[in-house]
């Protein structure tokens, strides 16, 4: 959602001269807002893979008593998931000509 709402905000399908001078920055800023605002509490702010995968590591790497396991086979979701939607908005916004 990021990708597709970013690119037709910057779009000159949408407008000639694109968002008006300063205010594009603004408009990502309170769309990375808004997403983090409905979706933060369950999926923790997840648009950056580090956010899941720095802990993970950590988690893995220190010596904590009766910690359970870093459960490695879901790592790759958080990094990938964000990569390839990113990937196939930006195809996809590419392909309807934002």
């Amino acid at each position: 959602m990021l990708v597709l709402v970013v690119s037709a905000i910057f779009s000159k399908a949408v407008a000639a001269g694109g968002p008006a001078a300063g205010l594009g920055p603004y408009l990502v800023a309170s769309l990375v807002w808004g997403i983090g605002l409905s979706l933060g509490g369950t999926t923790g702010y997840a648009i950056n893979p580090a956010r899941d995968l720095g802990p993970r590591i950590a988690h893995a790497l220190l010596p904590v008593a009766g910690k359970g396991g870093s459960d490695w086979r879901y790592a790759a979701i958080p990094v990938a998931g964000p990569l390839l939607g990113g990937a196939l908005a930006g195809l996809f916004a590419r392909l309807a000509q934002f």
